[in-house]
C-alpha cells in the first residue's frame, strides 16, 4: 500500500483524527448517540446531511450519521451520492456492510467487481482494500461494528474522480 491518510469519521465528523494523518472536512458535533437500551426512529427527511468532501462542491457525497453506539462506537450510517463517483480504493478498521437503498454501486476488492442495486447487499472485513463507482443519486446504507472511519490508500477522492 501506498501512503495512508485516516479519517476518523469521513468528512470530519465524530472526532479529529490525528494531525500527521490528514483529514479532509471541518469538525462537526452529531447527536447521534443514544442509550443502546432505549429504541430509536427517525424518518429519511430528518435525517442531517453533511457533505463529506466539501471540495467537490454540488458533487460531493453527502453523510449523515444515524447513530452511533455510546459503548462500542459501532456506527450506522447513510451516505448519497448526487453525481456519480468514483470511490477511490480505502479501508476500515472495522468489518463494514453495504445495503443500497436506492441506484447502483459496483464495488470492487480483491480482484472481484460486483454491482448492487436496491436491497442489494455486501459484507467487508475489516482492513480489506476496497473501492466504489456509484450513480448519481445512489444510497447506501452502511454499518460498522467500531468508530466509523475510512483510511485512503492513495488520498480520497477528487474533482477527476466525478464521473459525467
Amino acid at each position: 500500500m501506498n501512503s495512508t491518510q485516516t479519517l476518523s469519521v469521513w468528512g470530519g465528523f465524530k472526532k479529529e483524527a490525528p494531525a500527521a494523518l490528514g483529514r479532509t472536512g471541518a469538525s462537526v458535533q452529531t447527536n447521534t448517540s443514544t442509550n443502546s437500551e432505549q429504541p430509536l426512529f427517525q424518518d429519511l427527511s430528518q435525517a442531517q446531511w453533511k457533505k463529506m468532501l466539501p471540495d467537490l462542491g454540488d458533487a460531493s457525497p453527502e453523510i449523515a450519521i444515524l447513530h452511533v453506539d455510546p459503548k462500542t462506537e459501532a456506527t450506522q450510517l447513510l451516505i448519497r451520492t448526487p453525481k456519480a463517483l468514483h470511490v477511490r480504493q480505502h479501508w476500515h478498521s472495522a468489518n463494514e456492510t453495504h445495503t443500497m437503498i436506492s441506484g447502483k454501486a459496483t464495488f470492487a476488492c480483491e480482484g472481484n467487481r460486483v454491482e448492487l442495486g436496491p436491497g442489494g447487499f455486501n459484507y467487508m472485513p475489516a482492513r480489506m482494500v476496497h473501492e466504489a463507482w456509484t450513480t448519481p443519486g445512489s444510497v447506501v446504507f452502511i454499518t460498522v461494528d467500531g468508530p466509523w472511519d475510512v483510511n485512503w490508500v492513495e488520498g480520497p477522492p477528487t474533482s477527476a474522480d466525478v464521473i459525467q
